[in-house]
């Protein structure tokens, strides 16, 4: 079926008048649109689905929220027959994401389910608590992360608060591709709608607290600086702050009014410097210790403390993490809570300073795919075997203990302010507490290259890189050669010296690749699943006798990721 005709099938009775026209728009302008709006399905993944608002089958509208949704609601009716279902959802502060909500709970109303409603934003892990605080069988949330204005997104949880992993995830996508438009039910019964708010947000602020509270050690000193970057956490974290007895709290003010079109920053992703600048600025005027903002959805976090000159700078995902889990293990450390039957979680494309770390502490560390689903299903699985202490991923998340089941950026800033905190009463930065913690662990450093592939074409040719990639494999990386390939697609180690692939099947199939070097360096080669993206995860490592070799230590880190960058041809 040529993409005209399928568009030409969104005119009939099914669509509404609002939809058709727009259709019949693109149709006769012979807009370049409607190839990229009709050319297939919108996927729905193993975790919910995620793109640009408009009509079409490739787009976030209406009709394939609605079909997500059907699907979800036919095999819940499966799995729990004979039980009163009760799904909590929450949204974002983007546009639409208010009225897809209401339009995701008329689905699932209409289908005979109950419906925990947010009265207005929240962030995605109140979302995950909300699921198993309230008992529900699972969750819904509205939103695209830190993508650009123009997206939006649907990320469906379990009734454990973790996003949905194998069998379910399988599953759920067979029932939604299984249901024609026609065939969904759009007229809601608000009498199965439960309208929640404030009150939740209480039991939360709580629960984080407890989770993430060690000691209390120059809290009321400690300055703060804060930007939820538009999104919604303005709704918990500064009342989370003022709770956990932090005193000296500034927030970014025009940044903490929510807006879906995010007018302060060209990109809400607190991973990029830009997205925190204004809150830079304002901690010059305050003279603050921390700089901290969220993501739209709340869930990622951003930290920025003083570095070894004295200026504000953003930590990477890594170093954040790092911090946190040794801090974090430390203090289980001296309150003799270890036992050698606990475990820290991380993933595939983190830095590997966490195997370092848990080795010191005397825990586990095991290791799952890109995303804290993977971490949510390490906790289900060793639920009464071993103990989760927390876990995090390169990409900005982190969580303390598993009331939450996925990243928190409520409970992983509440913590980061207690190190701070803690180190100011000690006569240092969190950046030199970092430099103190590689010391003992070696000095890892990472980079991040992004490749921006967009639309039908730039799909190809990101699957043409990976084939590539593949089939020809580097020789050697900065100068080390390499001598281990991990396919996680083929679920093979190749040992180089050996000449050998060995089966890996302890960790599910996915497009990515690791390549390691001899001298430690690791490589990891991943399309992104939410963004027209290849993603080059590069991490180097040298030892740390001291602080004052730091500087050039860091130096020589920086310039051994270029050289890789170089190898691999990304310029």
């Amino acid at each position: 079926m040529t993409t005209l005709e399928k568009a030409q099938l969104w005119l009939g009775d099914t669509f509404d008048k609002e939809t058709k026209d727009a259709v019949q728009l693109l149709i006769d302008s012979n807009s370049p649109d409607l190839e990229d709006s009709f050319y297939r399905e919108l996927e729905f993944g193993t975790g919910g689905m995620r793109g640009i608002m408009g009509v079409g089958t490739n787009r976030l509208n209406k009709y394939t929220l609605g079909q997500a949704t059907q699907g979800l609601a036919n095999y819940m009716l499966q799995q729990f027959p004979d039980e009163q279902i009760k799904v909590a959802i929450a949204y974002d502060v983007r546009n639409n994401s208010k009225e897809f909500g209401k339009l995701v709970a008329d689905v699932l109303t209409a289908n005979g389910i109950k419906v925990l409603l947010f009265k207005n934003h929240r962030p995605t892990p109140e979302l995950s608590f909300t699921v198993r605080d309230r008992n529900c069988h699972g969750g819904i949330v509205l939103t695209a992360s830190h993508n650009p204005p123009e997206y939006n997104g649907y990320k469906v949880y379990w009734n454990d608060g973790a996003q949905i992993v194998p069998p379910h995830d399988e599953a759920i996508i067979n029932e939604v591709y299984a249901v024609k438009f026609e065939e969904i039910k759009f007229n809601g019964n608000d009498d199965l709608i439960e309208w929640i708010g404030e009150e939740q947000d209480d039991v939360y602020i709580d629960a984080c607290i407890e989770n993430s509270t060690y000691q209390n050690v120059g809290k009321e000193n400690l300055n703060i600086v804060f930007t939820s970057i538009h999104g919604t956490t303005y709704t918990t974290v500064p009342k989370a702050l003022e709770k956990a007895g932090f005193k000296k709290i500034d927030l970014v003010k025009e940044q903490m009014i929510p807006s879906g079109n995010f007018p302060t920053v060209d990109s809400p992703n607190p991973e990029e410097p830009a997205a925190l600048e204004m809150a830079m600025d304002l901690a010059k005027i305050t003279n603050a210790d921390i700089v901290i903002g969220t993501d739209p959805d709340g869930d990622r976090l951003g930290i920025a403390v003083r570095n070894l000159e004295g200026e504000i700078q953003l930590l990477n995902g890594n170093q954040c993490n790092t911090i946190l889990t040794y801090y974090i293990l430390d203090q289980w450390k001296k309150q003799g809570k270890i036992t050698g039957k606990e475990f820290i979680g991380s993933t595939i494309v983190t830095s590997d300073i966490f195997f370092e770390i848990a080795e010191k502490f005397g825990v586990d560390c095991k290791v799952g795919l890109t995303g804290f689903k993977w971490i949510g299903k390490m906790i289900r699985d060793f639920e009464g075997q071993e103990k989760f202490v927390c876990g995090g991923e390169e990409s900005f998340g982190f969580m303390t203990g598993d009331f939450v089941r996925d990243k928190d950026s409520c409970g992983s800033i509440i913590l980061a302010c207690e190190i701070a905190a803690w180190c100011k009463g000690n006569g240092k930065t969190m950046y030199e507490y970092l430099i103190e913690i590689y010391q003992e662990t070696g000095m890892y450093y990472e980079g991040l290259i992004n490749i921006v592939k967009k639309g039908r074409d730039g799909a190809e040719e990101i699957q043409n890189m990976m084939k590539n990639f593949r089939e020809n494999p580097p020789k050697s990386l900065a100068g080390s050669l390499v001598e281990e390939i991990k396919d996680f697609k083929e679920q093979t180690n190749f040992v180089v010296s050996e000449n050998e692939k060995h089966v890996m099947d302890d960790i599910p199939k996915s497009n990515v690749l690791i390549y390691y070097t001899q001298d430690g360096t690791k490589v990891c080669v991943r399309p992104s699943g939410t963004e027209p993206k290849i993603k080059f995860y590069v991490s180097v490592k040298k030892e740390l006798n001291s602080k004052e070799e730091f500087k050039s230590a860091l130096k020589s880190l920086e310039q051994k990721i270029e050289e890789v960058r170089k190898d691999l041809q990304l310029d």
